[in-house]
């Protein structure tokens, strides 16, 4: 087995989630481990392409009053 170098991101159930649905899209797979209700190891060189991700996700759920 070989090691992989991973990060840890702590994030609400909410959050964690989104983060399981952007896992299972095909060739995007980065969650080396499901840790608990609260946390998740990342694939270290994929941790910037997630976040841009994941607050892109959330900004599609954010209301926004037009002028």
């Amino acid at each position: 087995m070989r090691a992989v170098r991973g990060v840890l991101i702590t994030c609400d159930s909410a959050v964690k989630q989104i983060l399981l649905t952007l896992d299972e899209r095909p060739g995007q797979s980065f969650i080396i481990e499901d840790l608990d209700e609260f946390h998740v190891l990342v694939r270290a060189d994929e941790e910037q392409r997630v976040r841009r991700e994941l607050e892109a996700e959330l900004e599609k759920n954010t209301y926004s009053m037009e002028a």
